[in-house]
């Protein structure tokens, strides 16, 4: 992977956790469970089509974890950075992981 490539995909995945932190709480706190849906759409949406139909991201192989991936790590971070216990940290990366796998077999068994 040449450096503007490397560039260039963590950009689109430091978006997606980004976003997601940035966004998807207030969504929920105006709009209540309905703000969520929203926010679904919006945020992933957005950044699906920013890092795969424009073409941020650069994937090599079969397997598309990279916004799963870059979802996990970035909101681990951040809840480890922002002051929140690392058991939640640890939770919520464990369920982004599941999340990423149960994604993969469904689209794996559709294709």
């Amino acid at each position: 992977m040449t450096l503007p490539l490397a560039i260039s995909t963590f950009a689109g995945a430091f978006i997606f956790p980004f976003l997601i932190r940035l966004l998807w709480g207030k969504f929920v706190e105006d709009w209540g469970p309905i703000g969520g849906w929203m926010a679904a759409g919006m945020i992933v949406g957005t950044t699906w089509c920013l890092n795969h139909g424009v073409g941020m991201m650069h994937q090599t192989g079969a397997a598309w974890i990279d916004m799963a991936f870059a979802a996990a790590a970035g909101l681990f971070a951040a809840s480890c950075l922002g002051g929140d216990c690392l058991k939640k940290g640890t939770v919520d990366a464990t369920f982004a992981i599941i999340g990423g796998i149960l994604g993969g077999f469904i689209l794996s068994t559709l294709a």
